[in-house]
């Protein structure tokens, strides 16, 4: 037994508990359901392998993996839009499993891909390897890239609707992840082209394959029992304060915000913000603006980002800053932290806090408060 059977037989271990408790959490959504699959069609390809090694030859090359990128892809989509429905267009992203599926049963007894050494030798199924190596990298390219713009877009929309940082609102995690995903496959890759053209590593790279997929399986099961169901947010969100005044019109064109109604929005606002302080409020999120001020919060956003130049997120903290600036100036407050005035600011986030604070004043916290000492 090589030491590639031990990571299979703990890999099909883990992955299959780690389906059955995601298939088990409640409540059971479709991003659940999705992750659920893929967990479980990691074991699959485990179990395959470990057949494929130790048994009997089931396929002449692994195909599984091609449903990998879209599963990331749609789990990502419905995390982020809980509400969205499945499409049987979403079926087109098989299509490219359905084929090497088809090609791999079909020509399950030649020796098309029994390692990489053998990945060049000049037979008639070398254009046959070198379309599905290609083939999987486009693949595990393009669905990373659209993932990881899905959630840098989600992450773009949370700064319109909330006031605060969280890693499961942010989906931090699924971004990291996606990342590390993709690079461990380039690794591979790259590892592979190296032994096939110089022979020069002492292992098949391929093998790396089923370490990675059994860290996959256990990082992302793990952060998905984790996760619990997000709030959903409108497409048609701004997209941060990058934008220009001209973008910012366009996007607004069709609102029906009359321009004397935006700069009374704007002045009720900033009154009840000055008066009520709900900014102290470590969770305000714009709904609870909306639902106190009387304003809807799609004016809301509008507003902040037309007349005033920033988004919800960007309004809330420099309010906080504010506060943390006129806390550290009164006497009451000398014997309390900077960190301690921060929280009772409304911060909920050390990083969040010593980034404004730098970007509002030119310093960092402790510095300016030695300054007024």
């Amino acid at each position: 037994m090589d030491f590639i059977e031990p990571v299979l037989y703990i890999g099909i271990s883990q992955s299959f508990f780690a389906g059955l408790l995601i298939a088990t959490r409640k409540p059971f959504t479709r991003a659940n359901r999705i992750m659920t699959a893929w967990v479980f069609l990691f074991c699959l390809e485990m179990i395959f392998a470990l057949v494929n090694r130790t048994v009997l030859d089931m396929y002449s090359f692994p195909f599984i993996a091609f449903t990998y990128g879209p599963l990331l892809y749609f789990y990502v989509r419905h995390m982020i839009r809980p509400s969205l429905q499945f499409s049987p267009w979403n079926l087109l992203h098989a299509i490219p499993f359905l084929v090497f599926f088809a090609v791999s049963v079909i020509f399950r007894e030649e020796p098309i891909f029994d390692d990489l050494t053998g990945f060049l030798v000049r037979d008639r199924f070398i254009p046959l390897r070198i379309v599905y190596a290609a083939c999987f990298l486009l693949s595990v390219s393009i669905y990373s890239i659209l993932s990881f713009n899905e959630i840098r877009k989600h992450q773009i929309r949370l700064r319109d609707e909330i006031s605060y940082t969280s890693a499961k609102m942010t989906l931090n995690w699924l971004k990291i992840l996606s990342a590390t995903f993709y690079t461990g496959y380039v690794i591979v890759f790259i590892l592979g082209g190296i032994d096939i053209i110089g022979g020069l590593l002492p292992f098949d790279p391929y093998v790396l394959t089923f370490v990675l997929i059994t860290f996959f399986s256990f990082a992302y099961s793990f952060y998905a029992i984790r996760q619990p169901e997000i709030l959903e947010f409108p497409s048609s969100a701004p997209e941060g304060e990058a934008e220009t005044r001209e973008s910012n019109e366009g996007r607004y064109a069709r609102s029906g915000l009359r321009d004397d109604q935006a700069d009374e929005y704007l002045t009720r606002l900033l009154r009840y913000m000055d008066d009520e302080k709900p900014f102290l409020n470590g969770d305000l999120s714009i709904s609870d603006l909306a639902r106190k001020t009387g304003i809807p919060k799609h004016y809301i956003t509008e507003v902040l980002n037309k007349k005033y130049g920033r988004n919800f997120f960007s309004f809330i903290n420099e309010y906080r800053v504010r506060e943390v600036l006129s806390r550290i100036n009164d006497s009451r407050y000398q014997h309390y932290t900077i960190l301690a005035i921060a929280f009772d600011s409304g911060f909920n986030s050390k990083s969040t806090f010593n980034s404004f604070f730098k970007a509002y004043t030119g310093k960092t916290p402790s510095a300016y408060r030695q300054e007024t000492l």
